[in-house]
């Protein structure tokens, strides 16, 4: 059986929605230039003989619609390259890479282009109530019910069949992370303390050059280049984090200084069968081992991390202690450090993510999949590792995680 390997990435800088460095570029044509950046790292491999283009958005609509995949093969000048536009929310692009493992694996293919891209900037704009109501009725009231689970027994977020009412798929991803910290029983203290050290972690990255390595500069239409990440704070202490007031709950843990901001990004990543990169005397940087993918109540989705992680590393036949270097997703302080507990991993030791994470530098929903993987290769390259683990939360209720084997 050919194995999927991970022959060339690419990342945009991120920027800050609505006011950052990439406002004015649309998500098709930011994609379509980590595309391009992505497959230049392989002149080896005749852009022909991919066979597809899988694309993760988070939220596919707008200026993100039309099977925006297609759109970018085209734009690309590859007419007869298929293209498809996927979400898993928080994950679509690290699903788009288990998509083309899977092709892979199955005798189905031996090139692919597994990409991410979300642009919150440009998302459709207009008055929320002359837009159709999406919210089906069946679905509980969020908030009304944390309050009611919080009074009456917060168990029942682990099995929603306890309660008289369905969870709501459509949770603010805020009220899920203070959900999580009153189940988890995560301090503001070591909430803000976390927060302060992705920020300082990333600052110390871009100094001595970590995300350099890794970040594509993007030209955008009036012919800037960016070419630095927005969202890293230097000089970012605790005493300023602990001042901040709570974001989505009066009385709530979640504040400016301990979760990630909204933004704008996109990566893409070439993945090839083992088989053809031998052919073709492409040295592959990392061999995708094993995926898992696990869904839990919409109300603690902050936890998804934890039963992703242990299939994947069941299937990979390996335990935590295996993993050199491990990335979970900074949605919220609150659901990186209880998931990494729960896995037997410090959260503020050397293993987990050494670099900061998106709380320093942004999650853009579809991009982030793609993001971190290319950020793992970097960092298992960086500290001459052998193996990491990549995982994430996913709104809705989900969890996602992917183990690589360092290969260059």
């Amino acid at each position: 059986m050919p194995e999927a390997v991970i022959v060339a990435a690419a990342r945009s800088p991120i920027g800050r929605a609505f006011k950052g460095s990439l406002v004015d570029i649309r998500p098709d044509d930011l994609t379509a230039q980590l595309v391009r950046a992505a497959l230049d790292q392989v002149p080896e491999l005749d852009p022909s003989r991919v066979e597809d283009l899988i694309l993760g958005c988070g939220l596919p609509g707008g200026e993100s619609g039309f099977n925006m995949g297609r759109a970018v093969a085209v734009l690309l000048g590859y007419d007869k390259l298929p293209g498809t536009t996927i979400t898993r929310y928080c994950s679509s692009s690290l699903q788009t890479t288990r998509m083309a493992m899977h092709a892979i694996r199955a005798g189905e293919g031996h090139a692919f282009i597994s990409a991410g891209v979300e642009t919150v900037s440009r998302f459709t704009k207009g008055n929320s109530d002359s837009l159709p109501d999406t919210h089906n009725p069946l679905f509980a009231d969020a908030e009304a019910r944390s309050q009611k689970l919080t009074e009456g027994g917060v168990d029942q977020w682990l099995d929603p069949r306890e309660s008289d009412q369905l969870p709501d798929v459509y949770i603010a991803m805020g009220q899920t992370a203070e959900n999580v910290a009153r189940y988890s029983g995560v301090s503001r203290e070591d909430m803000d303390h976390f927060g302060v050290r992705s920020q300082n972690l990333a600052e110390k990255a871009i100094a001595n050059g970590f995300f350099a390595r890794e970040i594509t500069p993007v030209t955008l239409p009036d012919g800037r280049v960016v070419a630095q990440d927005d969202g890293p704070r230097a000089g970012v202490t605790y005493e300023a984090v602990s001042g901040l007031k709570p974001v989505f709950r009066p009385d709530g843990r979640i504040t400016a200084g301990n979760c990630c901001p909204l933004n704008d990004g996109a990566a893409a990543l070439v993945v090839t069968s083992d088989t053809l990169a031998a052919e073709l005397g492409i040295t592959p940087l990392a061999r995708v081992v094993a995926t898992g993918v696990s869904g839990l109540s919409p109300e603690i989705m902050g936890l998804g991390p934890i039963e992703a992680s242990r299939q994947a590393l069941a299937r990979a036949g390996m335990t935590i202690d295996d993993i050199d270097l491990v990335e979970i997703n900074e949605a919220f302080a609150a659901q990186v450090i209880p998931s990494a507990r729960e896995l037997g991993i410090d959260p503020f030791g050397d293993k987990l993510n050494v670099n900061g994470g998106a709380i320093a530098l942004g999650h853009p929903f579809g991009m982030t999949g793609a993001r971190i993987t290319n950020t793992l290769i970097n960092g298992l390259r960086t500290h001459d590792k052998s193996i990491g683990l990549e995982t994430m939360c996913v709104g809705g209720g989900q969890g996602m995680a992917m183990i690589l084997e360092r290969l260059s």
